[in-house]
């Protein structure tokens, strides 16, 4: 059991959903508000892609990026910030000639993919572990590129969430760490129920965990009616937990959500498990990230040492 748990909502994503839900933000502006909306709900992170605001569809323009967080760094909140750098990876092979990438391929290199990131300077980035048949495309990730990636991620001195969509991701990312490519305890995040990569079940998730190694910390989530499912089953395991609008459009069958309802039914459920959501200023010092408004690495929590939300006052037994 996790008595301590790092709630992410992740936002919009970049999946095609904005014609099945009016609550996907799209804009820079409304994706910023979802983030501080999320905030208030009790979120400890919000994780970002950007859209075209034309469209609606995938962006990754740091411009786009810059004006979310500028938005949310200016609002009256503090939440984790947590910038996609998993974007420009999707290979569709063209129909006439397979070789080439057709109609909905997006490929970008790593150095284009850590643009925002190396320019902005979040608290968290993912770095997803591996190439993927995700849905009818193919995800590209090769490992010489995710080396790089990582690489770049290091030298940013950006903490990275190691995405897993599968159990050799898992193999992979620690092979990142044995060859020093991650910095201190690595946060890996178990992305589940994605056709078609790891099931969104209590055996998948357990199997996956136990591959990872002894200092890490891990989140799980999973995707569409498995949301909230998979948040009990993570804190019940031990891990974080994700939710949001970019994994599930519903609030139950027939109701669409918003991202703060998401936000608060996670945290009513976790609550009920009888465990806390950490706060923002807790899960920096937890996770050693950086403070934005120093640039430093958070050891200590405003009042206390870093590991004051360990102590018995805060848990509900």
């Amino acid at each position: 059991m996790n008595r301590n748990v790092i709630l992410t909502c992740a936002v919009t994503g970049a999946g095609d959903t904005t014609g099945k839900s009016p609550n996907v933000p799209v804009t820079p502006k409304q994706i910023a508000n979802d983030c501080i909306a999320a905030a208030k709900a009790g979120a400890s992170v919000a994780h970002i892609h950007v859209r075209d605001p034309e469209t609606g569809g995938i962006s990754h323009s740091v411009d786009h990026f810059r004006e979310v967080m500028a938005r949310v760094r200016e609002a009256d909140v503090d939440i984790v910030m947590n910038i996609t750098a998993g974007g420009g990876g999707d290979w569709i092979p063209d129909a006439a000639d397979p070789t080439c990438g057709g109609p909905g391929t997006d490929i970008q290199t790593p150095a284009q993919r850590h643009e925002p990131v190396g320019e902005l300077l979040p608290e968290l980035c993912t770095l997803d572990c591996g190439s993927l048949n995700f849905g009818d495309m193919v995800y590209v990730n090769p490992a010489d590129w995710l080396r790089e990636h990582a690489r770049l991620v290091q030298a940013a001195g950006v903490k990275p969430e190691l995405e897993c969509f599968d159990l050799g991701h898992v193999r992979f990312a620690r092979q990142l760490q044995q060859e020093g490519l991650i910095d201190g305890d690595p946060l890996y995040q178990l992305c589940l129920g994605i056709p078609w990569g790891a099931e969104a079940d209590p055996e998948t998730m357990l199997v996956m965990r136990n591959k990872l190694p002894a200092n890490a910390h891990w989140g799980a989530f999973g995707i569409g009616r498995h949301q909230m499912p998979m948040v009990a089953q993570a804190v019940l395991l031990g891990g974080h937990v994700r939710v949001g609008l970019e994994d599930n459009l519903y609030l139950k069958k027939g109701v669409l959500a918003t991202n703060a309802q998401l936000v608060e039914k996670a945290v009513t459920l976790i609550e009920n498990l009888g465990t806390r959501v950490m706060t923002p200023a807790e899960t920096r010092a937890h996770l050693g990230l950086r403070d934005p408004r120093t640039g430093k690495i958070v050891e200590d929590i405003a009042g206390g040492d870093s590991f004051a939300y360990r102590k018995p006052r805060f848990v509900c037994e």
